[in-house]
């Protein structure tokens, strides 16, 4: 759509250009002549409308290129051009102004219909072009906002799943190990080589026990309360 309207402001363009040399050679009164037209008077506005049409030229050509004039620029000329061609349609058919040989005026009245056609079918195309590049800035817009949603949701879901995913520390308690109690080894006996083996009854034979050692035992018997003896005998 962009291409074919760029074609239209082209031609324009070179439209633009051919009437605004041909108003700028008011003064020249034998081209005027042998196209049977009819000079603009004073020669000083037809100049002036000259040097305007050929800047209106300069800018359609210029919006061809550039794409970001090429919407609203063809939408001005469209506008001025299918006026014009309106205008000249008005005056030449209805009014029958200016007077004009047959040749002068049917040459005027097809270059007013041709700016009409050219002028509608551009404004057409602008806004067609227009509404279309609309739709696509939208259509932009929506999809970086879609982005930056997704990239904060991802954000989002990867500091939660790093928060649940961090290992909880337990303290470490440590038990001391406690050594089982070992029992002393027996002596060995030179004369046998064996362990000897201790023996705990001799030890509570009166022979084997100091003097001390039984006064204690018999004042610990003697006591009141004390433990006594299983009765032997």
């Amino acid at each position: 759509m962009k291409p074919l309207l760029r074609a239209v402001l082209i031609i324009d363009a070179l439209l633009l250009l051919a009437f605004g040399l041909l108003f700028l050679l008011t003064p020249w009164t034998s081209l005027y002549n042998a196209l049977q037209l009819v000079q603009t008077q004073p020669t000083l506005v037809g100049q002036g409308l000259g040097i305007t049409l050929i800047g209106l030229a300069w800018l359609a050509f210029h919006a061809s290129i550039d794409g970001a004039l090429t919407s609203t620029v063809a939408k001005v000329v469209g506008h001025v051009n299918w006026l014009t061609g309106l205008l000249m349609l008005v005056w030449l058919i209805g009014m029958h102004r200016p007077e004009l040989t047959g040749f002068g005026q049917l040459v005027a009245v097809l270059a007013g219909v041709v700016l009409v056609v050219i002028g509608l079918g551009g404004v057409r195309l602008s806004g067609a072009v227009r509404r279309r590049e609309r739709l696509r800035v939208a259509e932009a817009a929506a999809a970086e906002r879609a982005e930056k949603q997704a990239a904060k949701d991802a954000a989002r879901g990867r500091d939660a799943v790093g928060y649940r995913a961090e290992p909880v520390v337990q303290p470490v308690v440590v038990e001391p190990v406690v050594p089982p109690a070992t029992r002393p080894a027996n002596p060995i006996s030179p004369a046998t080589g064996h362990p000897v083996e201790p023996d705990f009854a001799a030890a509570n034979r009166p022979g084997t026990l100091s003097a001390s050692d039984v006064e204690a035992r018999s004042s610990a018997a003697d006591a009141p309360g004390a433990p006594r003896p299983p009765f032997h005998g």
